[in-house]
């Protein structure tokens, strides 16, 4: 297991995309480093995987920029590289939902820690679990008694979100994802569509598996590499045999 995988985003304000792009795709491709940079005029998101201290080092470099200085990291380890190429790309969004009026920069639902949202399930709180992600990676692994949209894309989220029953909008709400990104904007578009007691797993599902193992959860995390899905243990499952964007 000497292949570092990390996952990474920040929401920031960026506007010299097309040298932020080539400064970044340089250093990648110095230290052998395979997967994608998305950056958009409001972030970065990464997925990026390679030798340990290849991936320190593009790190480094990327933190000694103020604007990415706060970046959190999920990290998880493999006995391959499950990247083919690296791919710098400069997109719309980050993460595609078309909906401008929503800037996690600026405003963001409260983030629950997973040791927290583990807490409030073991004492059976009564609490939504909405999954924010498309169905193919709920089928392949969630949280006990979740709801989901039945989602193809992300992008749907915005018009699928009439089909919750209207008194949800008075209890407390957790939405997740893989990593965290998607709720930065599906929460706070809760929030603008009247949901009065919304929350983000903080880091989602990966982090909850790195810091409460696998309580509450069945099934695997499909992730968007060729390790396919990861257990509670963040270890490669393959647990589909194929998937989709």
């Amino acid at each position: 297991m000497n292949v570092l995988n990390i996952a990474a985003y920040r929401f920031v304000a960026l506007d010299d995309l097309p040298q932020l792009r080539a400064r970044l795709k340089t250093r990648a491709a110095e230290l052998r480093l395979k997967g994608t940079v998305l950056i958009a005029a409001e972030g970065i998101n990464l997925f990026l995987a390679g030798a340990a201290a290849g991936v320190g080092a593009f790190m480094q470099t990327l933190r000694a920029d103020a604007r990415f200085a706060p970046i959190e990291v999920k990290r998880s380890w493999s006995a391959r590289q499950p990247f083919r190429r690296l791919l710098v790309k400069s997109k719309r969004e980050i993460v595609s939902m078309r909906r401008p009026e929503i800037d996690p920069a600026e405003a963001s639902a409260p983030r629950l820690a997973p040791q927290e949202l583990k807490r409030w399930l073991d004492e059976g709180r009564e609490i939504v679990l909405l999954d924010t992600r498309n169905q193919f990676e709920v089928d392949l692994g969630s949280f006990e008694h979740t709801v989901s949209l039945g989602l193809k894309s992300f992008s749907e989220f915005p018009q699928a979100t009439p089909a919750l029953p209207e008194e949800l909008k008075d209890r407390p709400v957790v939405t997740f994802c893989t990593g965290g990104i998607r709720c930065e904007k599906a929460a706070p578009w809760l929030i603008s569509q009247g949901f009065r007691n919304v929350y983000q797993l903080d880091g989602g599902i990966l982090n909850y598996f790195e810091q409460c193992g696998g309580a509450h959860f069945r099934g695997d995390c499909f992730v968007f590499d060729e390790r396919v899905a990861l257990d509670a243990g963040l270890r490669q499952t393959g647990g589909a045999s194929s998937h989709g964007a």
